[in-house]
């Protein structure tokens, strides 16, 4: 079975949020197109709390039940089956779905008898590379759909850099589904 994984599409990560990545906007509507080519559709979401070590090093952003963590509304979200959240405790950053704390991941993918992982979300450098490490490390076929994932552009290379190493792990990077 196949599944789609979109990585913190929040709105902390779009222009006008906390944290946007520049771009974020405009992969909504594609995601809301992949929305429909697949049965089980999962979510990650950041989730932090108010006070965490993560703040240190980035602006706060996507803080548990704020209005910068929900979806955007733009998002057909009603068609995801599965949310987990991530980067809920104080001491971890949460980068990878795969980290999430409200449900282990890589086993309700495999109770689901998933094999193919298609990913898409925010933000190309951080969350996106982090979540197609760890689901290749778990033993998912993994696809990185590009025009549904923007980064945040925090420096200048890390997106290529990004691309680069999701590529020599073993994603398969493909432009569009």
């Amino acid at each position: 079975m196949k599944a789609l994984l979109i990585v913190d599409l929040q709105n902390d990560f779009l222009p006008g949020g906390a944290l946007p990545a520049p771009y974020g906007n405009q992969i909504i509507p594609v995601v809301n197109q992949l929305l429909n080519q697949f049965e089980l559709v999962v979510a990650s979401k950041d989730w932090h709390p108010e006070k965490t070590v993560h703040f240190e090093q980035w602006p706060v952003h996507c803080v548990a039940n704020s209005a910068g963590a929900d979806f955007p509304s733009e998002l057909n979200h009603e068609k995801i089956t599965t949310i987990v959240q991530k980067g809920t405790r104080d001491s971890d950053d949460g980068y990878s779905a795969f980290e999430a704390t409200s449900l282990n991941l890589k086993k309700y993918l495999q109770k689901k008898q998933v094999k193919e992982l298609y990913i898409c979300g925010l933000t190309t450098e951080y969350c996106v590379k982090n979540t197609v490490l760890d689901a290749l490390k778990a033993g998912f076929k993994t696809t990185v759909i590009q025009n549904a994932v923007a980064g945040v552009r925090a420096k200048p290379g890390d997106e290529e850099q990004a691309w680069t190493a999701m590529q020599q792990a073993g994603a398969k990077l493909i432009p569009s589904f």
